[in-house]
């Protein structure tokens, strides 16, 4: 009974040891790699100089910056010469070759201007959610604060159109003043002279009424003949 305990206790301590150095093998216990730094590199030259040294590639994104080349690497995690196991994925973000486009007015009526009608606040925030960072406002003539039209590169945007998120944006905004110049126009086009009051006392006083002193000739009308 008792040999038959010693050799289970055996057995499971073999066990435990084969499980131990399994483990460590395939994680390669006590083993590290030193990541290579591969930021400012062409895609391929990253990937080969990873392959190389073990290691495995991920593209997690791709991102767009003008100040950066098209397919070069602008980040990379974990970052360079940090301490790693052997065969550590390696994630890459990359400088796409064409800028993200997005859709600035997913309303779906695409024969109508993008965001018209809408506030400048909400227009102007959309706009830098999407990403836009180039955006001139011009004000034009209007009833309200709303937009009239939004132009990317010089051209007027469309409902579900897609445009470039490093695009020039200028939106055309109505001024609210419309009313205001209505109503200056109204005056002046007004006929009332102002020296004219509605008191016919004192219109008397202002505009009084002259009687001629001595008898004027008055002569008759010339006749005219009709064909």
């Amino acid at each position: 009974m008792l040999t038959n305990l010693i050799i289970i206790i055996l057995v499971g301590i073999a066990g435990l040891g084969i499980v131990y150095f399994s483990f460590a093998i395939f994680t390669r216990h006590g083993e590290s790699s030193v990541v290579p730094g591969v930021e400012k590199m062409s895609y391929t030259q990253a990937i080969e100089i990873l392959h190389s040294k073990g290691f495995k590639v991920d593209i997690r994104d791709s991102l767009y910056k003008e100040d950066e080349k098209p397919g070069f690497v602008i980040e990379q995690f974990p970052k360079a010469n940090s301490v790693v196991k052997p065969g550590r994925k390696i994630f890459l973000y990359i400088n796409a070759v064409h800028p993200k486009e997005v859709i600035i007015d997913e309303d779906n009526n695409p024969r109508e201007d993008a965001l018209k009608s809408t506030s400048f606040r909400q227009g102007k925030a959309r706009l830098e959610e999407l990403g836009f960072k180039n955006i001139r406002v011009i004000k034009i003539l209007g009833e309200n604060d709303c937009i009239s039209k939004i132009y990317a590169n010089g051209k007027v945007v469309k409902k579900l159109q897609k445009v470039p998120v490093n695009a020039r944006i200028v939106m055309e905004v109505f001024d609210g003043n419309l009313e205001a110049v209505r109503d200056s126009l109204q005056n002046d086009l007004d006929p009332t002279p102002s020296y004219v009051s509605d008191d016919p006392i004192s219109s008397e006083e202002q505009s009084p009424e002259t009687y001629p002193t001595e008898e004027t000739e008055t002569t008759e009308p010339e006749s005219y003949e009709y064909y």
